[in-house]
């Protein structure tokens, strides 16, 4: 029994058409209540603004019925009442008008005299009721929520008008406020309040109603898409089964490049390490046969896997898309699911370049000192016969006269001993161990003292010296005076290549999160890449002068150091040293 019909006879199982019911539920309860919630916005809404336009009548003939009494106004100061009144928040005009539908008195002093459009509100209402209320649509496109009824502001004050006579009408110009004998049916007041902000908040409540419903409407409709899951239920888990035992032994078996094919032997897989050793891209080997994108090679393991032998770390070299043929270490293997069927093959390809060019490196390193090893010999050998063919040299120089041939010969016999003297010195220090006194060092100060001792010889050949000292970096752990000692030499090799003068240019800088970096950059006429292929190998020179160990010795001492130093030049525009150094421990805590 599958799990599906496990949960399905335990009572908990919820159907799509499960689903679709408690939606349409849902979407029932939510109109119901939006409507109710309509309504009672609508019910509070009026239940606020009459009481709120109720209050403002009385307020109104409690203030006209004072200033009457108290101050004799006459109808200029119930007019500016009337205005002073309107002007509060949410009222949109106050109106006196008598039984016939004239204005007396307007908050739009402008209005006064005219005829109100509709006096239905006559009908039916009496002094003493209560106000009413009704939605009325402005010339303006605007609602007003008007409240109206009579307006007597000597309502129970008829005895004290009666007692003063003349004047009560001095109280009453014109004639329009009320006599004391008169009941006060004859002046309407109506109050129209705006109810755009309970509008608003109705709009509100409805547009959250729509949003909830279309929710649950994609509710409604994940239930449709989930019923057509349900069909494709069977296929999807057969699928998923395959796809987990293809990961499971592509995950087991990868080292670095992954390349995989379905059943029809189709390329399915091409991960970014397969893109990088083999230059192709996953878009343009999709769905191609192994035999259309991959070397012979490579293809010629069917014959083992058709087997059922997998291959592992077999190494061979392999013409991608370049000219030049890439050693690699090849793995493969069949993929069969839990049943046993057979899903597809896979290979796994190892990038053997960077360790051919490790053991290059190591076989330099032994030639170099072996090499080494055997100039240290010769040159002590050689030294002691140098200095007593100096010593007879000397001495001859000095018995011949000054300007004749013999003294020339051997003051050049001289002069070539030195020189003799001078490689052999090279070649010594090129054969001595490292041994450096590493310490914790401010790169800008070694750099800055360095500079110092080429200054003269820059002038000399018209050379500009330009020191750029990077802010913050942290100490490097360097013996001063060997690194200073590689410094002075790329000086003197980028002054002597700027003939006509230049610019030497030494920088240093933040070279990464574990070392800094110093940069010795001239314009002068640069190297080609062949030349750049070998400047740091013992006895090359392009000096017609030089001994060809001067960058061999600084290579070494820069690899004392644990560091690194590049070359980049181009031919007539100049020629750039990179140097990374490691910084102390104390500088990374820092």
């Amino acid at each position: 029994m599958g799990k599906s019909e496990k949960i399905r006879h335990s009572g908990i199982y919820a159907g799509p058409w499960m689903i679709v019911g408690a939606v349409a539920i849902l979407l029932i309860i939510v109109a119901v209540l939006a409507v109710n919630n309509i309504h009672r916005e609508r019910r509070y809404m009026a239940r606020i603004l009459s009481e709120k336009g109720a209050a403002l009548i009385k307020s109104f003939e409690a203030g006209a019925r004072t200033g009457m009494m108290a101050m004799m106004w006459g109808e200029n100061q119930v007019q500016s009442l009337l205005e002073e009144t309107s002007r509060q928040p949410g009222i949109l005009y106050l109106v006196i008008t008598d039984e016939k539908g004239e204005i007396l008195a307007h908050s739009d002093r402008g209005r006064i005299g005219q005829r109100f459009p509709d006096m239905s509100i006559k009908d039916g209402l009496e002094p003493g009721d209560q106000a009413r209320w009704r939605l009325v649509d402005l010339a303006s496109g605007r609602r007003s929520f008007e409240v109206y009824g009579y307006f007597n502001p000597f309502e129970d004050t008829g005895s004290r008008i009666a007692g003063r006579g003349m004047m009560s009408q001095m109280m009453m110009p014109n004639g329009w406020c009320l006599p004391s004998n008169v009941t006060g049916k004859e002046q309407i007041i109506l109050v129209g309040l705006d109810v755009e902000p309970f509008e608003s908040a109705i709009r509100e409540d409805v547009r959250n109603t729509m949003v909830i419903s279309s929710v649950l409407l994609l509710l409604g409709l994940g239930g449709f898409f989930s019923m057509f899951l349900a069909q494709r239920y069977r296929t999807t888990r057969r699928m998923l089964q395959d796809t987990s035992a293809f990961a499971n032994e592509a995950v087991t078996n990868l080292p670095v490049g992954l390349i995989a094919s379905d059943r029809e032997g189709k390329i399915a897989v091409f991960n970014s390490a397969a893109e990088k050793i083999t230059g192709l891209r996953f878009e343009d080997v999709r769905g191609k046969s192994y035999g259309e994108v991959l070397p012979s090679q490579l293809c010629g393991l069917n014959a083992f896997l058709d087997e059922k032998e997998p291959v592992l770390e077999k190494e061979m070299e392999c013409v991608f898309s370049g000219e030049n043929p890439l050693p690699l270490s090849v793995s493969a293997a069949q993929i069969r699911n839990e049943e046993g069927r057979f899903v597809g093959n896979v290979l796994i390809l190892k990038d053997l370049g960077e360790v051919r060019m490790l053991q290059e490196e190591v076989r330099r390193k032994e030639k170099l000192a072996a090499l080494g090893s055997l100039a240290a010999g010769i040159a002590h050998e050689i030294r002691n016969p140098l200095s007593s063919i100096k010593g007879m040299a000397s001495f001859f120089r000095n018995k011949f006269v000054e300007g004749s041939e013999d003294r020339e010969a051997a003051s050049v016999m001289v002069q070539e001993v030195d020189r003799l003297n001078r490689v052999i010195g090279e070649l010594l220090e090129f054969a001595r161990p490292s041994d450096l006194k590493l310490k914790p060092t401010d790169v800008n100060e070694v750099l800055e003292h360095s500079v110092r001792f080429v200054e003269q010889d820059a002038r000399t050949k018209n050379v500009n010296i330009r020191l750029m000292k990077g802010d913050g970096l942290p100490p490097a752990m360097m013996d001063p005076d060997r690194f200073s000692q590689c410094l002075l030499n790329l000086y003197l090799n980028a002054i002597q290549a700027m003939d006509e003068g230049g610019l030497l240019t030494v920088r240093s800088s933040n070279g990464g999160s574990d070392n800094v970096q110093v940069m010795i950059e001239d314009t002068g006429r640069g190297m080609s890449q062949d030349v750049q292929e070998k400047i740091f190998d013992p006895y090359f020179t392009t000096k017609p002068s030089g001994t060809g160990l001067g960058l061999a010795i600084v290579h070494k001492i820069i690899e004392a150091h644990r560091g690194s130093v590049r070359v980049w030049s181009t031919p007539n525009k100049g020629t750039a040293f990179t140097i990374r150094i490691p910084v102390s421990p104390s500088g990374l805590k820092r």
